[in-house]
């Protein structure tokens, strides 16, 4: 068995650095994937090279000793490796996103050909997102939801509104006055007894507009459930059925009158909507003009609700 390059890289950040979080960055890697590396190196050495305290990591003898064999042959790899490392001018950077389907169907399906650089979309749930995001398999996110990974920032940069819809050919007329007069349990009684479509993957939408407009958790079960809110608003488009649903993915399909918008809530619920990126990414550049491109696409969409 031999040492693996990249230990000695990730000994060389933490000695140099003097935390795990900080040679994390410098790395461009998660802090456990640093954590590993020294665990690794331990193990293959014998000797523990490190005491950890809680806000530096001392190097042991040993671990001094390793240090200084080390800093001259690596220096030369990483001279080398610049000398050597000749970037073409057609190189393209590739950027992965993670966000939900219809954002990027909504946001940036549109654009993808026009980008200067490489792009994957990886669609999936948010907590998994940010995983992948400190772990390096992702660049940036579009996410509603906050992690608390050291690693990572999030920059609010709009709000998504969840709403209730209808489609077109729904009589909505009873249901209006009740919520004109504001007798609410009146009107989550008769929602209760209308066809509702969701997703697997959204009832967390229902659930909390339930529980926001009317106190209580919703006690039915969808009669639908479609694969994404893109489904949704195909399948109530010209028909009849109830939704709840983020404001920005229905705008369109309201303004053709294929659904129609029925209440936002007496108090409206909305979700911030956050950029995510490790706080230290070799890809700045890139990322900022997605985020621009996204930007400027939210504030079209948001003119037309």
């Amino acid at each position: 068995m031999r040492w693996n390059l990249e230990w000695l890289r990730t000994f060389k950040a933490i000695y140099e650095t003097g935390t795990l979080s900080a040679a994390a960055q410098e790395l461009f890697v998660s802090q456990p994937g640093v954590s590993l590396h020294l665990n690794s190196l331990e193990a293959f050495t014998g000797y523990k090279l490190f005491d950890r305290s809680a806000r530096k990591m001392v190097p042991t003898e040993k671990g001094k000793i390793l240090y200084n064999y080390l800093l001259e042959p690596l220096k030369k790899l990483e001279t080398a490796e610049l000398h050597f490392h000749k970037r073409s001018q057609d190189e393209r950077a590739t950027i992965s996103v993670g966000m939900c389907f219809e954002t990027f169907q909504y946001t940036l399906e549109e654009h993808i050909a026009d980008l200067p650089f490489n792009l994957i979309i990886k669609f999936g749930e948010y907590p998994q997102m940010q995983h992948d995001l400190d772990n390096g398999l992702l660049d940036l996110i579009i996410t509603p939801q906050k992690g608390n990974q050291q690693n990572l920032q999030y920059r609010p940069f709009s709000k998504e509104r969840i709403v209730l819809i209808a489609g077109s050919k729904t009589d909505t007329t009873l249901l209006e006055e009740l919520i004109q007069k504001g007798e609410i349990k009146d009107v989550a009684s008769l929602l209760k007894q209308q066809l509702w479509y969701s997703t697997a993957a959204d009832m967390e939408h229902l659930k909390n507009f339930w529980l926001r407009h009317f106190g209580e958790h919703p006690d039915f079960s969808p009669n639908y459930i479609v694969p994404n809110i893109s489904s949704i608003i195909r399948c109530l488009s010209d028909g009849t059925g109830f939704s709840v649903v983020p404001d920005f993915l229905c705008a369109e399909a309201i303004a053709s009158r294929k659904i129609k918008m029925v209440w936002e809530g007496s108090t409206p619920l909305e979700n911030t909507l956050y950029f995510g990126t490790r706080k230290k990414t070799m890809y700045s550049e890139e990322i900022g003009q997605l985020e621009q491109l996204l930007k400027e696409k939210w504030e079209t969409i948001e003119e037309s609700l």
